[in-house]
């Protein structure tokens, strides 16, 4: 099972796919986290999301090589959340290609994988190279994983639709 959820920031998707994520496991599911450190807002919003889903997960935290991370998990795992990690990719100097082979090779694990992910590109377009680039990519990822993922959610204002 792969699934996908997938929406705008702070719409509940998070929440969504945690909830999920505790119905469809058999056991502890594992969380991986892949947000890095980068100021103190965003440890504070770390913070939130470790009360968010308590003692309910086994959290995992790796910013770049989520495959190797997986490779011995052998119950359901939700990643949050793609969007960072490509922002993490980008930062450190992947392309596109590595960046699409990487997730490839997610969707090839013989595990169920909750997918997390912001719509990014339903705003204006953004002013400046790298953030366009960002949109780009993170636009296409999202048709990949909306492709070969068994289920889709879309969440928007903290109500989640099934639309795939």
């Amino acid at each position: 099972m792969k699934v996908l959820f997938i929406g705008g920031i702070k719409s509940g998707k998070s929440l969504h796919a945690e909830n999920f994520a505790l119905r469809h496991s058999k056991n502890l599911p594992v969380y991986l986290a892949t947000t890095e450190f980068i100021d103190k807002e965003m440890k504070e919003r770390i913070e939130l999301h470790k009360l968010q889903r308590s003692e309910n997960f086994l959290t995992k935290e790796e910013p770049l090589n989520l495959v190797e991370a997986l490779e011995p998990v052998k119950g359901l795992v939700l990643i949050e959340c793609i969007s960072m990690w490509i922002n993490n990719m980008l930062y450190h100097g992947f392309v596109y290609e590595d960046i699409k082979e990487h997730i490839q090779k997610l969707l090839a694990l013989p595990i169920d994988i909750i997918f997390v992910q912001n719509d990014v590109g339903a705003g204006v377009i953004p002013d400046n190279a790298l953030a366009r680039q960002y949109v780009d990519i993170s636009g296409k990822i999202s048709q990949l994983l909306g492709q070969h993922c068994n289920t889709v959610f879309h969440v928007i204002a903290g109500i989640s639709t099934k639309i795939k």
